[in-house]
C-alpha cells in the first residue's frame, strides 16, 4: 500500500475525499493505521473554519483508535502492532515551562489532532509519540474512541473535585458528555443527581446510574439540589452558559462548579453565592495520555461505555452532520477499519 484515503476540509464544511502518499514517520512520531474515529463537537474547529488559516486543508478527528504501523527515529516506547489511541491533545513537547512542571495538558507546544494537524477522518494518521495512549485489547475500537475525549473530559473533571465518596455530585446535561459523566460519577462512589430538561430523560439517567433526577424545565435545579443537602460538586456539560448560571446556588459550602461544556454565552453568577460558603467555579480540559490510560482502565474495570452510532468511513461528512444535528444518541463513530480490511 503506497497511498491512503482521507477526508480533508477547507474553508467551512468543504469536505473532499483525497488520496495521499504514505510516508515514513518523522523523528519522534509514529504512523498509525486507523481503526475508528469518534465524531466530536470539537470537530467544528476544523470543519467550520474556526482555526488559523482555514483556507489550508486539514483532516478532522481526534478520538482515534488504531494500530502502530511504523515508528520514526527516537521512538523507543512503541513498536509496530501496538494498539493505541490519540485524543484532543497530540502529545506534550517535554521542554516548555508547563511540561517541566509536569502540567502536560497545558503544554505550550502541543499539536491538536484534527485542528492544527491532520486527524482521524483518514485511514492513516501520523502522531507525536508522547501523545499516544495504550488501549486495552478488551475494548472495541468503536467503544474506546469516544472515551479518549468525551470520557476523559468528565473523568478528569470528577477527579478534579474535592468530593469524598458518598458525596452528592450533580451532572448537568444528559448528552454526549453527560451520559458518560453519570456513569463515572456513580462508579467513583458518589451519590449522583442528573440535571436535564424534560421528564422523558429521567428513565435513561437512572439507568445510567443516577440516584436522583432533576428536570430543570419544571423546577429550580439549585433548590432541588439544596433539598437533597446541596451538591459538593456539579459538572456542567451542557453548551449553555445560561443553564449553568443558576447552579452555583445549589452547591454546598466549599462546593465546586466544574465547567466542561463549551458555551457561546457567559456564565452569570451571584457574588454572594461565591463568597458566602467559599464556593468556586473552575474549568477542566481533557487530560494527558497517561490520564487517558487511567480513564480506559477504569472504564474497562467498571463496565463504563458510551452509547454510539457507528457509520462507515465513506460517510464521514454525513456523520459530522448527524453529530451536529443533535439527534445522535449520543456519540457518532466512524468505522475506518471497514474501509481497508
Amino acid at each position: 500500500m503506497s497511498t491512503y484515503r482521507a477526508f480533508q476540509v477547507t474553508g467551512q464544511r468543504q469536505f473532499d475525499l483525497v488520496e495521499r502518499e504514505l510516508v515514513a514517520p518523522s523523528h519522534g512520531h509514529v504512523r498509525v493505521r486507523v481503526l475508528s474515529c469518534g465524531v466530536c463537537h470539537s470537530d467544528v474547529l476544523a470543519v467550520e473554519g474556526q482555526r488559523p488559516a482555514p483556507e489550508q486543508p486539514v483532516v478532522p478527528g481526534h478520538e482515534i483508535i488504531g494500530v502502530v504501523d511504523a515508528i520514526g527515529d527516537g521512538v523507543h516506547a512503541w513498536k509496530p502492532g501496538d494498539r493505541v489511541g490519540l485524543g484532543f491533545l497530540g502529545g506534550q513537547c517535554n521542554e516548555c515551562e508547563f511540561c517541566r512542571r509536569g502540567d502536560f495538558v497545558n503544554c505550550s507546544d502541543q499539536p491538536k489532532p484534527g485542528t492544527t494537524e491532520d486527524g482521524g477522518y483518514a485511514e492513516v494518521v501520523y502522531a507525536r509519540a508522547s501523545g499516544l495512549v495504550r488501549v486495552p485489547a478488551e475494548l472495541s475500537p468503536t467503544t474506546a474512541a469516544p472515551l479518549l475525549c468525551a470520557g476523559v473530559t468528565v473523568f478528569n473533571a470528577l477527579r478534579a473535585t474535592a468530593a469524598p465518596p458518598g458525596a452528592l455530585v450533580a451532572i448537568q446535561g444528559i448528552g454526549g458528555l453527560g451520559h458518560l459523566g453519570v456513569q463515572y460519577a456513580k462508579k467513583l462512589g458518589f451519590r449522583v443527581a442528573a440535571i436535564a430538561r424534560g421528564a422523558e430523560k429521567e428513565e435513561l439517567a437512572k439507568r445510567l446510574g443516577a440516584d436522583h433526577y432533576i428536570d430543570s424545565a419544571a423546577t429550580d435545579p439549585a433548590a432541588e439540589l439544596n433539598a437533597l443537602g446541596g451538591a459538593t460538586a456539579i459538572v456542567a456539560t451542557a453548551a449553555s452558559g445560561a443553564s449553568m448560571s443558576p447552579l452555583t446556588a445549589g452547591l454546598r459550602p466549599r462546593g465546586q462548579l466544574v465547567v466542561v461544556g463549551v458555551a457561546p454565552d457567559p456564565i452569570a453568577v451571584s457574588t454572594a453565592d461565591l463568597i458566602l460558603g467559599g464556593r468556586s467555579i473552575i474549568g477542566s480540559l481533557t487530560g494527558s495520555a497517561i490520564d487517558n490510560e487511567d480513564n480506559l482502565a477504569f472504564s474497562l474495570a467498571n463496565d463504563i461505555s458510551p452509547m454510539v452510532e457507528v457509520m462507515p468511513f465513506e460517510e464521514a461528512p454525513k456523520a459530522y452532520e448527524r453529530m451536529m444535528s443533535g439527534q445522535a444518541r449520543f456519540r457518532v463513530v466512524l468505522d475506518v477499519a471497514g474501509s481497508w480490511q
